[in-house]
């Protein structure tokens, strides 16, 4: 399609596209901005063939050499390269074929893939705690023909075990030998590929961030993203109720080792900012889980504007230009490591108290923080105030149990803290980690997978509603739009990725929005499976002896099962 400076016929863009003496490439964009403001269909579907496509879930999508290629992996330990094949016998306007598969020699699911750029080197990160670099020359070549299989040997790949928890995501910057990866061991790490290191003998380079708790145990993280625009500034977010906003201009540290001085810090970066929501009301206080939040992104329009997807929650908008909060109203949802010693009751030490369990979840960080004696015991307040499950209902109180805030008492303590700007609300976010992203050449809309099998899209700047498409026969967890195209794909648990595109007469067979409230109701009402964590184990002991259940070890009641499930839970 050439563009030029005229509006192409019977396209009436809105006044805030409008520019006077526009470039092409500003043309180019309002013309995209106005295709993804209408209806989207399904174009394409890769991989549903039996014999063709992924094995298991697709957890990881990336657009890369300016979109002509998507790069996609999963489950099954592949990357697969997918091109648009002109010449392919299909009705799609989109016809993506796979010709190369890298089987990567990870042995745990794959989160992450990208690749470098000005370079053919692919990146993977995945739960067996490696990163694994592949010169992927060979595999870009295939243009045509079956596909072709490609090893880690064949690609010569590199294994980075800097890590020692599984490894989430992969950030790259402008530069073929420079990337960020995130863990759940708490740390995020710069990596240069012109630099080597011996990771078996401990010589791995200093961390950029490593978020430990009140005891010195790694804190958990989910995801990291950067702008574009801003290089030097990282948003972390994880088990916590805020996301934190890192500069890494201050490299203190790095020189600090390199002349062999002790570092006064564990860490390279600062943190400069924390974003979270406003502390929920009271009587929603005690009932609600540990805060997580699972996706994160940032700007590439404007450099400032973030937005955090909350597990069991909303989707939020921040921005980096707002004022902080004051201290009197930084009320941030976190909570505070309680010990299993706590369990006991002074006066009677083989019996744990409903009482007791009631005010472990009642811990919060920040200004309401547990009232504690001096040996370091809850003290439990007369007025403990809030509603809690009927004893006599064990459904109820298997809920209320778990649903106790048991969290980490976090770093960054006097950061301040800045609150959001916009809510996006109707989408279901409790069974899976999802990404959460933005759409369209000036970011106008904001995109998220959901646990119903939808994927939604909203007006940025209002939070409107303006989409719901179906995505995927379970859940639908990564959203990604092409960097020039009006084309989205999405994946989630099923083995398939979909394509969608604006569609042709205005009317779309997968969009959902005439269910729109109905939808958002459902979402709003379901109670998730409630899925028990390792750390959480002594909780449901506890509950054991006040009700005599039974034995924990694969209860379907519980929600605990005897392994650990490979799609559902990232």
């Amino acid at each position: 399609m050439v563009f030029t400076s005229q509006q192409p016929p019977g396209l009436l863009w809105p006044d805030y596209l409008r520019k006077p003496h526009p470039s092409t490439d500003y043309i180019q964009k309002r013309y995209l901005s106005h295709t993804f403001a209408r209806t989207l269909e399904r174009t394409n579907v890769l991989g549903d063939d039996d014999e063709y496509g992924h094995t298991g879930c697709v957890n990881a999508l990336a657009w890369a050499e300016d979109g002509n290629l998507l790069l996609t992996a999963g489950d099954d330990t592949t990357v697969r390269l997918w091109r648009m094949d002109p010449t392919a016998d299909s009705e799609s306007d989109y016809p993506f074929v796979c010709r190369s598969v890298i089987k990567t020699g990870h042995r745990a699911n794959i989160f992450n893939v990208a690749m470098l750029p000005h370079s053919d080197r692919i990146v993977t990160c995945a739960g067996d705690k490696q990163i694994r670099v592949f010169d992927a020359a060979a595999a870009l070549d295939i243009q045509d023909g079956l596909e072709t299989e490609f090893s880690a040997r064949e690609l010569s790949s590199r294994v980075i075990r800097c890590h020692k928890g599984r490894v989430k995501k992969l950030l790259t910057e402008d530069s073929p030998d420079v990337f960020l990866s995130l863990s759940e061991d708490g740390t995020v790490r710069q990596h240069d590929l012109r630099m080597r290191h011996n990771c078996r003998e401990d010589d791995c380079p200093a961390s950029l961030v490593e978020m430990k708790d009140s005891d010195g145990d790694p804190v958990e993280l989910s995801n990291i993203s950067l702008s574009c625009l801003t290089p030097y500034q990282f948003i972390v977010v994880g088990e916590s109720p805020c996301g934190y906003l890192f500069d890494r201009r201050q490299l203190r540290r790095v020189m600090e080792h390199e002349w062999g001085m002790v570092p006064r810090t564990g860490e390279v970066t600062t943190c400069v900012r924390r974003f979270a929501r406003p502390q929920p009301p009271p009587e929603r206080r005690e009932k609600r889980r540990q805060d997580h939040i699972s996706g994160c992104r940032m700007s590439d329009t404007n450099g400032h504007e973030i937005i955090l997807s909350y597990m069991k929650d909303n989707i939020y908008l921040f921005s980096t230009t707002d004022d902080p909060v004051s201290n009197d109203d930084m009320a941030i949802r976190g909570a505070t490591v309680v010990g299993p010693n706590i369990l006991k009751d002074s006066r009677s030490p083989s019996s744990t108290s409903s009482r007791q369990l009631r005010a472990l979840s009642t811990t919060q960080c920040g200004p309401d923080e547990p009232m504690t004696d001096g040996a370091g015991e809850i003290r439990i307040s007369e007025d403990e105030g809030g509603e809690r499950p009927s004893s006599d209902d064990e459904e109820a109180e298997l809920e209320f149990l778990f649903a106790s805030n048991f969290g980490n008492e976090w770093q960054y303590s006097g950061v301040p803290v800045v609150h959001p700007r916009q809510t996006y609300a109707g989408h279901r976010s409790r069974d899976t980690v999802k990404d959460v992203n933005f759409l369209g050449p000036f970011d106008e809309y904001v995109v998220s997978g959901s646990d119903d099998g939808n994927w939604f899209v909203w007006q940025k700047d209002s939070g409107k509603l303006h989409g719901i498409y179906e995505g995927d026969s379970s859940v639908v967890n990564v959203v990604e739009g092409h960097p020039s195209l009006p084309l989205v794909a999405v994946s989630g648990i099923d083995t398939t990725v979909k394509l969608f595109s604006p569609a042709p007469g205005g009317a779309s067979a997968f969009s959902r929005m005439h269910r729109a409230k109905e939808i958002m109701e459902s979402n709003a009402k379901h109670k998730p499976v409630v899925r028990v964590p390792l750390a959480q184990l002594f909780v449901h002991a506890a509950r054991m002896q006040l009700f005599g259940g039974e034995g924990v070890d694969g209860d379907e009641e519980s929600g605990v099962s005897g392994s650990e499930p490979s799609c559902p839970t990232q």
